[in-house]
Order: structure tokens, then C-alpha cells, then sequence
């Protein structure tokens, strides 16, 4: 088992991702095999013959191909489950495809519509266009043709998929950098260009704030698969319904749930999904999580059918989960699964030698990103930055270097000022002189520290809301300036 020991550097650029875009474009235009392996599909026909060669045919390609004899008939089995293709015949008993308003209408879960017709007709062709088909096709049809007409439905859905999850992925973004001098830098590169073309699971551990995000995006980039990025934390998702998040669900699978909807794990489908926080995952969701590691297959909440899934998985952790498994909150076998390879982030106190580099990139960058001037940073500035515990790692460093550039003065002097007012001695207490809101806020930054800068954490320890905590920060920030 491998531990790696790392350092690196956060980028919270905006800028576009042009590598990351044309890698997700271009996998749509190649349509490959890996992420065709979870498309749905539904064959609408009163011909048995027809509905029995469709469906032969399609169930090589497709993890889910069911088929029907009517509308009601088809409805009925929509209503349980999504489909992403409708293949539908024209002229059919009771209502023709033409009729089924139910699907053509239906926004929240539109599926692409193939129709079909033995009836060399114009005019209903272009019924039919209008009334929301995807692609038209005479009977009698040989093979490829309807394959070549399912591809190309299939390649426009993959593409507003994957365009949607493109549009996740910018905007959740944070490019990653890893720079610096340190051999636990170069060791990273090193094993991150090794592993990251391998299909196999990541276990990242690291205190809050090291970056354990950036990782395993990088680890993602360099893979070569052509699939998402779809970054999940798992402890901001109630245990209700954390399993519909991950895996879907479908119609009527629970209580509010009109529609069926499609999982991160589908949307992640020939790319990455990073598991984050995976130590506050509920056990019952980490059975779940386990058999998808060895089955390589979801089930939708409330479906009868397993769908199969490319999905590389890397899961990511500030708890100690050996610790956690002794203690029996988390579980041994989903441990040694996800534990193939395990990279240990230390914490920035323990690489003072990259927080110059660090400093200069995030001044210029956020000089850029906040319209400010540059801080002129002296050797007492370096030495200063350098000297500090950093409890909140890189994240903590990086908003440090955000506050000088607002309030326009360097940690030199904000930390002079700073401990002008934080010298109590822990036998001493607090001096007799300070005021209410002096002790306030010496109390409530310890409080803060105490929880390595988790915010959250060191409110409900306090008994206030994160809102008041951030409120009271900014305060702070204005009487300083």
C-alpha cells in the first residue's frame, strides 16, 4: 500500500478550461461503447415478430431494453422507469404513437422518439416531426438503418448529458496546480502520471483545507477517460436521500418522487466520481457503495434493474478511517476497497517550504480576480507566514492573502495588530482592561482554531449559527480596516 506525502497549491481561476472542454466534446463525437452501456430503451409495437427482433437486436448495446404492445401498455411501464429512446410504431390499437401525449409532452423526462410507420405517407411523416419525433423510418427497414437512426439519438442525448455535466464541472471547477520545490511535490507527479490511468479506487486523506479535491482532479485529468468530473460531498447530503442523489431513482419510488431521475453515477458514466467526506457516509449507504465497487453496477431506488456503470471511483476523508472502522462506524470490507491506493496530504505546517511559492501564486491570482493592487511582501512577511501553524491549511493561507489584499496592508502588520489583542496567558485568563467584544472574539477565533477552521463545526460548539459567525468575521474585518 502506498503513502504519499504531498504539497501543492490551489487555483480558484475562473478561466475557461479549454483541455477539459474539448476532452468532453470530443467524447461525444466518438460515442464510445462505455457510456452507451446505460442508455434505456422502449419498443412500442402490436407486431411480436417486430417487437422480438427489436429488441434482440438492441439488448447487445443497451443495459435496459424493454418493449410493450400498446400505449396504456407503455405508459404503465414508463411510469416505473425512465427510458432515454422510445422507439414507437405509428399505427397501433387504441391510440397511435402519434397520441401518446403523455411522453411527448413530458419535459421533466423527455426521451427521444423514434416513430415508425409501413405507410409511405408525407403527410404524417411531418406529423409526426412536429409532434416531437427525434428520427422517422419506413417499414419495411433493414437493420442498420434503424441502428444508424438509434445512434444518432443516442450521440444527441449523450452530448446534452455530458453538456450538462460540462456545465457542473466549470462551475464547480478549481484548476489545479501542483508547484513548488519539494521532494513531496515531485514524488506527487510522479505517482499521480503513475496511477492516474489505472481504474482503480483512491483513498485521500488529509486534514480540511489541504486540498484533497484538487488531487483528484488531477488525478482525473491525467487519466485519459473521457467521461466527468462529478465531485460529490457526502456530508452535505441527508442520509434520506444521499442514495436517489447518487444512484437515481425512479417514478414513485418515494414519496415526492413523480419522476424518475438519473444518478451522479450515471452522469460520471466513462469519467470520475469523487467521493468526498466519505467518512460521513450512513453504513447502510456504504453496503450500497460496496456492492457498486464489486458488481460495477447501480440500481435506480426503487427499480428492479441493475445498470452497468464505468465509473472510476476516488473517495477522499479528514477522518481517520482506520480509527473510524475499529470504532465500528464505518466498514472494514468498503475500507479495503477503496484503499487500493492511498495518498496522505500533509498539513501545510508540515511543508513550510512551499507557502512562499504558494504566497506569490495566490497574490497574483487574486489581485487578478479582485481588481486589487499586488502587496509588497518583505523577508518579514515570508518569515512570518512561514512561522504559522496554519490550522486551515491551504484554504486558510489563501484566504489570509485575499484579507491583505482587501484591507491592502501585509500579514506583518496584520499580525501586529492582531496580537496587540490576543496576549492572555491560559493562567492569567483574559486582561482586566479588555472589553466585552475584546474576549468575544479571542474566545470565538480559538473556538475556531480548536476545529482547524471549520466555521460550521465551531458554531454549534458556540450555540450560534455559521450565519452569525461569518457576520461577526466580517465585523472584525471592517474595524480593522
Amino acid at each position: 500500500m502506498a503513502k504519499v506525502s504531498i504539497a501543492l497549491k490551489i487555483n480558484v481561476s475562473i478561466t475557461l478550461n479549454i483541455p477539459l472542454v474539448k476532452k468532453i466534446l470530443m467524447s461525444q463525437s466518438k460515442s464510445p461503447a462505455k457510456q452507451t452501456a446505460a442508455v434505456s430503451v422502449l419498443i412500442v409495437d402490436d407486431e411480436p415478430g417486430m417487437r422480438g427482433f427489436l429488441a434482440k437486436a438492441l439488448s447487445k448495446r443497451f443495459a435496459l431494453v424493454e418493449s410493450a404492445a400498446t400505449i396504456d401498455e407503455a405508459e404503465q411501464i414508463r411510469s416505473r422507469c425512465h427510458f432515454d429512446l422510445l422507439i414507437v410504431d405509428i399505427r397501433l390499437p387504441g391510440r397511435s404513437g402519434i397520441e401518446w401525449h403523455e411522453a411527448l409532452s413530458d419535459t421533466e423526462r423527455r426521451s427521444d422518439i423514434i416513430f415508425m410507420t409501413g405507410y409511405a405517407d408525407l403527410e404524417v411523416a411531418i406529423t409526426a416531426l412536429r409532434a416531437g419525433a427525434s428520427d422517422f423510418i419506413l417499414k419495411p427497414f433493414h437493420l442498420d438503418q434503424m441502428l444508424q437512426a438509434v445512434d444518432r439519438c443516442i450521440e444527441r442525448r449523450l452530448l446534452k448529458r455530458q453538456n450538462l455535466m460540462l456545465k457542473r464541472e466549470l462551475s464547480l471547477s478549481q484548476a489545479s496546480s501542483i508547484i513548488g520545490t519539494s521532494d513531496a511535490m515531485m514524488n506527487l507527479k510522479q505517482i499521480i502520471e503513475r496511477v492516474a490511468p489505472t481504474p482503480s479506487a483512491v483513498l485521500i486523506q488529509g486534514e480540511s483545507g489541504t486540498g484533497k479535491e484538487l488531487v483528484a482532479r488531477a488525478l482525473h485529468q491525467q487519466s485519459g477517460r473521457q467521461g466527468a468530473f462529478v465531485p460529490v460531498n457526502c456530508g452535505s447530503i441527508s442520509p434520506e436521500l444521499i442514495e436517489s442523489e447518487l444512484f437515481g431513482h425512479v417514478a414513485g419510488a418515494f414519496t415526492g418522487a413523480k419522476g424518475s431521475r438519473e444518478g451522479l453515477f450515471s452522469f460520471a458514466s466513462g469519467g470520475t466520481i469523487f467521493l468526498d467526506e466519505i467518512g460521513e457516509m450512513p453504513l447502510q449507504m456504504q453496503t450500497a457503495l460496496l456492492r457498486v465497487l464489486e458488481q460495477r453496477s447501480i440500481r435506480p431506488v426503487g427499480s428492479e434493474k441493475e445498470v452497468a456503470i464505468d465509473v472510476r471511483i476516488v473517495a477522499a476523508t479528514n477522518r481517520d478511517l482506520e480509527q473510524e472502522v475499529d470504532q465500528g462506524n464505518f466498514r472494514r470490507d468498503l475500507f479495503y476497497r477503496l484503499n487500493v491506493l492511498d495518498i496522505q496530504i500533509p498539513p501545510l505546517r508540515e511543508r513550510a517550504d512551499d507557502i512562499v511559492d504558494l504566497t506569490y501564486f495566490f497574490t497574483r491570482q487574486l489581485a487578478v480576480e479582485l481588481g486589487t493592487n499586488e502587496v509588497t511582501w518583505t523577508h518579514e512577511d515570508l518569515q512570518l507566514l512561514q512561522a504559522q501553524p496554519w490550522p486551515g491549511n491551504i484554504r486558510e493561507l489563501r484566504n489570509m492573502i485575499e484579507r491583505c489584499l482587501l484591507l491592502g496592508k501585509p500579514p506583518a502588520e496584520y499580525w501586529k495588530k492582531s496580537n496587540t489583542v490576543q496576549e492572555p496567558s491560559p493562567e492569567a485568563g483574559y486582561p482586566l482592561q479588555w472589553t466585552l467584544k475584546q474576549v468575544e472574539r479571542q474566545h470565538v477565533e480559538q473556538v475556531v482554531d480548536a476545529h482547524q477552521g471549520n466555521k460550521s463545526a465551531a458554531a454549534r460548539v458556540l450555540g450560534v449559527s455559521r450565519k452569525t459567525l461569518d457576520r461577526k468575521y466580517k465585523e472584525w474585518q471592517q474595524e480593522e480596516s
